[in-house]
């Protein structure tokens, strides 16, 4: 029996030494340099030494192991260095690959990917996560690609809680099915890492409790069965504060955000504020299409 995928109830709530030897004298016939003169060499070379021994205490810095910002920021709570957002407080080291390039040429690289989703009730954009949750992220474009969120409805909207969307028995919006489905069992390329991924169960993927973005306003979370690595093709897009569901928070819910709306977020509000039968959207509002651009 196919398990509904569904969210929790709407909550209110990182010793360079010279060593000076003097030779000894055994060359008959040669004088001895006097005690002046030894004096001023003694004086000349500790000179170069005292003179010396910064530079070289910076080479032999250089040279030893020093932890780079990178290590640092593996140590900072809820990221991994190669996951920082564009909006984190602390710029990473560029890579080898971007040595010398001027700030103008690492302006033009590229980011995050862009979903633009097309429905019935007008057009909204979303940057998704690649660099945070690459799985979650691949399976999702990979789905888009293929074509199997065109013509899927809306199945669940709720004013100032979410919208619900992705179920493929959802294609009908009258469906009693909707929002039990799932994608098929398969393999997806993972766009961060290259490596083969796989749907399993049910079209379902692993979880991904990577990064600590929350369930706010705006932001793209996947939608599961409240079982581990549950999660398929649905979604829902947060219209309210709902940290609640996120999946570092005290309670069951463990839903990880993949997204953020970047344009066009009145749209969810207002697919939010349709009127409803049990939540489902009484006019249906339909998927046209998602567009994947930047990668």
């Amino acid at each position: 029996m196919a398990k509904r995928q569904k969210l929790p109830e709407q909550s209110t709530s990182g010793k360079n030494a010279f060593s000076i030897e003097e030779e000894d004298d055994d060359s008959q016939g040669k004088a001895a340099p006097c005690l002046s003169c030894r004096a001023t060499v003694c004086l000349v070379l500790l000179g170069t030494v005292v003179f010396m021994s910064p530079f070289l205490a910076m080479a032999g810095r250089s040279s030893g192991s020093q932890p780079g910002l990178v290590e640092a920021a593996g140590r900072t709570p809820g990221l991994r260095p190669a996951s920082l957002s564009s909006e984190g407080a602390a710029a990473v080291e560029q890579p080898a690959a971007d040595a010398g390039k001027s700030q103008a040429d690492l302006a033009k690289l590229p980011g995050n990917p862009v979903a633009t989703f097309e429905t019935t009730m007008g057009t909204f954009k979303a940057e998704l996560f690649l660099d945070r949750v690459p799985i979650t992220v691949s399976s999702f474009i990979d789905l888009c690609r293929s074509g199997f969120y065109d013509g899927i409805h809306f199945h669940r909207v709720i004013p100032g809680f979410m919208d619900q969307f992705g179920c493929p028995f959802a294609k009908d919006p009258k469906s009693p099915r909707a929002g039990s489905g799932g994608p098929p069992d398969g393999s997806f390329k993972n766009l961060k890492t290259g490596a083969i991924e796989s749907r399993f169960n049910g079209g379902n993927i692993q979880d991904e409790h990577l990064s600590k973005d929350s369930n706010l306003p705006g932001s793209i979370a996947m939608a599961n069965t409240g079982s581990p690595n549950s999660g398929g093709s649905q979604m829902f897009f947060n219209v309210h504060d709902n940290s609640f569901l996120d999946w570092f928070s005290p309670g069951q819910s463990k839903h990880p955000v993949f997204g953020k709306i970047t344009e066009g977020y009145d749209i969810l509000e207002a697919i939010s504020k349709v009127r409803t039968v049990r939540d489902v959207p009484q006019e249906p509002i339909m998927m046209r299409g998602i567009v994947i651009s930047g990668i």
